[in-house]
């Protein structure tokens, strides 16, 4: 069973086989996909699946706080399941390619108090750019 729907069941979520199944469709490591991606996939393994029953689900997701919903390049919002495990992202400026990383160190260490300007920060989204391997030159 994959990480998110652990967290699901855990949280008493009904699973209907709907939201199974789009469950199962963002399960694994540096998945981010657009809605329509879901929906694609999702209709793979439940044929009869709506693409309105997919974007509420996406959306009850977020609203959960299971899925992150994050847009890095002005395309499509693309969602992330690693909702739970602190990490930046890795986007590629040609092709949209987005991988997840955990550099090392605080990013919020890196703003100087004189940078803050009184402000209590609890959070950073940091988003690094750059060519993936398929990509460069």
């Amino acid at each position: 069973m994959s990480d998110l729907l652990e967290r699901l069941r855990a949280r008493g979520w009904r699973m209907t086989s709907q939201r199974r199944v789009v469950a199962e469709v963002l399960s694994g490591e540096h998945v981010h996909l657009t809605a329509d991606e879901v929906h694609a996939r999702a209709v793979e393994r439940l044929p009869e699946i709506a693409r309105a029953t997919v974007y509420n689900t996406l959306g009850e997701l977020v609203s959960l706080g299971e899925v992150v919903e994050l847009s890095t390049d002005g395309r499509a919002k693309r969602y992330d399941p690693n909702a739970r495990r602190p990490h930046q992202h890795l986007v590629c400026t040609e092709c949209g390619t987005i991988r997840d990383v955990r550099p090392a160190g605080d990013p919020l260490a890196v703003l100087p108090d004189s940078e803050r300007y009184g402000f209590t920060v609890s959070k950073a989204d940091v988003t690094y750019r750059g060519l993936c391997p398929s990509c460069a030159p």
